[in-house]
This record gives C-alpha cells, sequence and structure tokens, in this order.
C-alpha cells in the first residue's frame, strides 16, 4: 500500500513553495520596520505550559492537543499554538530585564488535532508577534496595524478588522456571575462541554461552536457593556488610534477569542473570501499570562495568522506573486569537450552568485532548449567546440528571443547588471 501524508497536513511543492518565500520575505522585512525581532522556540513544550498559559477550559487543551509521554515519562505536547512559548521563553531568559518594550515575532509549525477544512490543517505554521512592557493602547494600535498593513501589501483586499473589549479581571468576575445567571435556566441544553465551563468558566461558553448553544449565548449580555472604566477608557482610546491612522474597523461585541490568556483588547481579521471560516488573524492584550507562567507582571499584546489560511486567500483571490527563484541561465552543451568545460563553468558561475544550470541527462540541444523554457531560465547560451575556442557565445533572452555575443568571460557581470 502506498504510503501517503497523514490527514490534516499538507505538502508544499517547489511549484508553490516560491510564493511562501515571497510572504514570508515580505513579513521578515515588515517586522524589522515595526521593530520586531525573531524569535525560535522549540517544536514542543511541556504540557503544563498550554494548560497554564492557554487554559484548562479551552478547545485547544480539551480536544486539539498532541499530547505524549516522553522516554522520561514527562508529559509533553506539539507546539499548539504560538504566545506561550515565546512568553515562556521571555520569563526563563529574563528578557523583562532588557530595555522595554520587547518586541518579538515568530514564523513557526503549529499543531492541533482538528477536523481539516479549507486553510485549517493539523499540522501548520503560525506567523505571530508579541509586544511585552507597555500598558497602553498605542501598542496595541501599533499591533493590529502590523496586521494590516500585512493584507494591504499583499493586496488582499475584502478583509475587515473587528475589535472589542472583554475588561480585566475585575470586571469580568462581575460578568461571569451575570453570565451564569443568564446560562442557569439554559444549562440542560447546552452541550456537555459547555456545562462543564459553566462552573470553571462560563466566557468560555461564548466561544462555544455548537449551533444549539450558540442560539442561546446570542442572546446573552454583552460584556462590552459591564466592562469597569479603565477598560473602557483604554478601549477608547484604541479606537482613537485606529482613527488617527486611518484603519477602518468595527467594534463586535461577540469577540472573546479561544484562549483564555486574553484581557482588554480583543481583535480578528476576517476574509469574505475564503467561506464561512472566515477569521485569517487574530489577538489581543494578555496582561496576566507572564505572571501565569512565573515572570514578573508584565503586560502584553499579539496575535497569531494561519499562514495555510494566508496562502488559501492568495490562491483564491489569484495575487500574482513573481517567481524569482527559476536558474538566471541555463548553459547547454554540445560534445564531450564541451560537455566537461559547461561543469567547470557552471561551476564559476555559481561562485560568482549567479543561479545557473545543466543538462545531466545527455539530451540533443533542442531539447536542452525545451528544458530551459521549462524550468523558466531567464537566460540561455549553448557551448560547443567554436564558443570554447573563441571565448564567446550567443546569450539568449528566453522571454524575448533576442540574443547578443557576450565573452564567456563576462557572463556573471551581464547577467548581474540586467537583473
Amino acid at each position: 500500500m502506498q504510503v501517503k501524508a497523514p490527514r490534516g497536513t499538507h505538502d508544499v511543492l517547489p511549484a508553490e513553495v516560491y510564493k511562501w518565500h515571497r510572504v514570508e520575505q515580505l513579513i521578515r522585512r515588515l517586522c524589522l520596520e515595526y521593530g520586531y525581532s525573531e524569535i525560535r522556540t522549540p517544536m514542543f513544550e511541556y504540557t503544563e505550559l498550554f494548560e497554564r498559559g492557554v487554559g484548562d477550559t479551552t478547545d485547544v487543551v480539551q480536544k486539539e492537543m498532541y499530547t505524549f509521554l516522553d522516554k522520561g515519562d514527562r508529559s509533553v505536547t506539539l507546539k499548539a499554538e504560538g504566545t506561550s512559548p515565546v512568553v515562556r521563553s521571555f520569563v526563563e531568559h529574563s528578557l523583562y530585564a532588557n530595555p522595554q518594550p520587547s518586541k518579538l515575532y515568530y514564523i513557526s509549525p503549529c499543531f492541533r488535532y482538528e477536523k481539516p477544512q479549507a486553510g485549517r490543517l493539523r499540522a501548520f505554521h503560525q506567523f505571530g508577534v508579541e509586544a511585552f512592557g507597555a500598558q497602553g493602547p498605542a501598542i496595541d494600535a501599533e499591533v493590529i496595524s502590523l496586521a494590516m498593513e500585512l493584507f494591504r501589501r499583499l493586496g488582499l483586499d475584502g478583509v475587515e478588522l473587528n475589535i472589542n473589549s472583554i475588561g480585566c479581571p475585575k470586571c469580568r468576575k462581575v460578568y461571569n456571575e451575570k453570565l451564569k445567571e443568564f446560562f442557569r435556566p439554559h444549562l440542560d441544553e447546552l452541550c456537555e462541554t459547555c456545562r462543564q465551563r459553566y462552573e470553571k468558566n462560563p466566557l468560555r461558553i461564548l466561544d462555544c461552536k455548537s449551533s444549539d448553544c450558540k442560539k442561546i449565548y446570542m442572546k446573552a449580555p454583552i460584556l462590552l457593556d459591564h466592562i469597569c472604566e479603565e477598560c473602557s477608557d483604554h478601549f477608547e482610546k484604541l479606537k482613537g488610534y485606529l482613527d488617527e491612522m486611518g484603519i477602518p474597523y468595527q467594534v463586535d461585541g461577540t469577540i472573546v477569542r479561544g484562549l483564555d490568556y486574553y484581557t482588554k483588547t480583543v481583535f480578528e481579521i476576517v476574509s469574505k473570501n475564503i467561506g464561512s471560516q472566515g477569521t485569517v488573524c487574530g489577538g489581543g492584550r494578555y496582561n496576566g499570562l507572564v505572571e501565569e507562567l512565573d515572570g514578573p507582571d508584565t503586560p502584553g499584546v499579539g496575535f497569531g495568522l494561519g499562514m495555510e489560511r494566508l496562502m488559501l486567500m492568495l490562491n483564491q483571490l489569484e495575487v500574482p506573486l513573481k517567481n524569482n527563484e527559476t536558474a538566471e541561465v541555463f548553459v547547454a552543451n554540445i560534445g564531450d569537450a564541451a560537455d566537461r568545460f559547461v561543469q567547470r563553468y557552471v561551476y564559476q558561475l555559481r561562485k560568482d552568485g549567479i543561479s545557473a544550470e545543466r543538462d545531466y541527462l545527455n539530451r540533443s540541444v533542442k531539447a536542452q532548449m525545451k528544458f530551459a523554457n521549462k524550468i523558466g531560465a531567464h537566460y540561455s547560451v549553448v557551448l560547443g567546440d567554436d564558443e570554447i575556442r573563441s571565448g564567446v557565445a550567443a546569450v539568449k533572452n528566453m522571454e524575448t528571443g533576442e540574443a547578443e555575443e557576450i565573452a564567456l568571460a563576462d557572463l556573471s557581470r551581464y547577467i548581474k547588471d540586467n537583473r
């Protein structure tokens, strides 16, 4: 039986991977401009990190994590999301002792056991940013603006920013009691998971995907109507900053996000181009997470973005991403002497920083030129005894079909000058 990739995973083949490279390059450039430095955390962590950081009443911890015992009988979990590992690293390496704020980003594989669907896989990649050490809403606005700028530079229209405030522990405590009072008459109508959440964390009920539960909680009290004065002031200032930057938004009082660590600002960026599961980026503020993971009281804010969903949008909208990873020159050969010369010549071109290819299958010259066209070579040159003897060859522009006589010693400079 043929071995196939596990369900919920996806191979990125050479014909597509250049698009990933282009998007990743754009991300890295954008983060550099915003002052965010890259951080890389391990592929797996002790399970306790996600239980404490993400929250043991969330779908991620209860249903979706890849958790197992290692050979030392320790419970470890494949990285389920990017924020908790970054916070763990921030605390473990005392990054809070550096000048603040600390502004970090990552592009990392993540793993969640959930039903595969368009752009949502079990093995996926997440781009995220995390900013620590700043309490005010200006940094919230900066984080949101970075995400929106990424979509703008990619030419992705039809995305909408939705924002909300879910308050702080003080006002959420009052709100949770109101939620319990609201849900009490409906307990028998809730799913089993939400009945458990009712006691531990009723706010999580508002994130349930069950249609039966959704019918009930859509009539629940809105958290935004019950936040304290400090949280309300934070939210109003955030809106002011977004207005100042000209970033349009909608206030959506139903956003609570699926992870327990959020406080105050939460936001989602939604696309109408990838079906009903339209959220392509989500994030917010998590002021208590660093302290929860044994660090000093340090505010934080960030977002996570699924790269597969982003690539799906780019493909569905047919956003052009030019492939700059094809060979710059294909060097064809005629005869055994030319074959040996081309081996050395292509090696020298590569040493000069030129992307060069040659034939390895003993094709005819005609077949070599067809191959050069198929691989998207920018230029081609055919070398036989005459060209090697004279040190001059016709260099053909594969796009225009025009050819120019160039000294072989000058080919590297010619290609660089015409990049």
